[in-house]
């Protein structure tokens, strides 16, 4: 792990130089450090490091790193959330990435609402319908959010999420990014209160250049940060 400062300062050097190409201002790109497997003193490092945003695929890991580390960083659940789940991290994120059914939203509202509590939310887009993928279609992006927005004053959607194919075709990564920004530019045309289209959700290690120069404001990388880990880990 002697390489997490050099690993987070390359990464950064490489958003930069995709905001130069797409003539964007760097400062509107987070690096979210994904943790998955990794170690309480790893993701401490990383922090250290200049890490002020980390990713958790799953709320019981998100929760049991959150009571050791704390508010230091702001903590975001990246992964497909189930219902009996929500529990865990209601009191605890800065963001879910993956709001994707109205079930979950139901959860979401009620434990929010409990704790007097407005939760930030993204909303999963499969845009290439890769039926290993989760997240909603693109073209029932639209009504979903406007579901949202009437129904749950607890969920405030701030943009929207997207995973590419697992490919080194970089023009249908390109064209999946692509997708998801001018999904988000019509929802955002159609001015829908408590909604912003604020944040896109898109990019990890084998591809987060091609999304920061596509609009990404979150990018999702642990690979590159922490190096490859045992992904069978508990």
């Amino acid at each position: 792990m002697e390489c997490i400062k050099s690993n987070i300062e390359n990464i950064k050097t490489k958003i930069n130089n995709s905001c130069k190409i797409s003539n964007r201002n760097e400062e509107n790109v987070k690096l979210i450090a994904v943790t998955k497997t990794v170690d309480i003193d790893a993701i401490n490092e990383a922090i250290e490091c200049g890490a002020t945003d980390v990713g958790e695929n799953k709320p019981q890991e998100l929760s049991r790193k959150f009571e050791v580390i704390g508010n230091k960083v702001r903590w975001h659940l990246i992964g497909s959330l189930q219902t009996n789940k929500v529990k865990y991290i209601i009191d605890k994120v800065y963001m879910i990435h993956s709001i994707d059914r109205l079930s979950l939203c139901d959860e979401i509202q009620k434990r929010a609402e409990k704790i007097d509590r407005t939760i930030n939310c993204l909303v999963q887009v499969n845009i290439s319908k890769e039926d290993s993928k989760h997240g909603i279609y693109e073209e029932d992006a639209l009504s979903f959010i406007k579901t949202i927005a009437n129904s749950y004053p607890n969920i405030k959607v701030k943009g929207l999420m997207t995973m590419a194919p697992n490919t080194d075709d970089k023009e249908l990564i390109r064209s999946v990014f692509k997708k998801l920004k001018k999904l988000s530019i019509a929802i955002d045309n159609e001015n829908i209160e408590g909604v912003s289209m604020d944040e896109l959700s898109m990019g990890m290690s084998n591809d987060f250049e091609i999304a920061v120069e596509e609009g990404a404001t979150f990018v999702r990388v642990g690979t590159s940060i922490f190096g490859k880990r045992n992904y069978n880990k508990k």
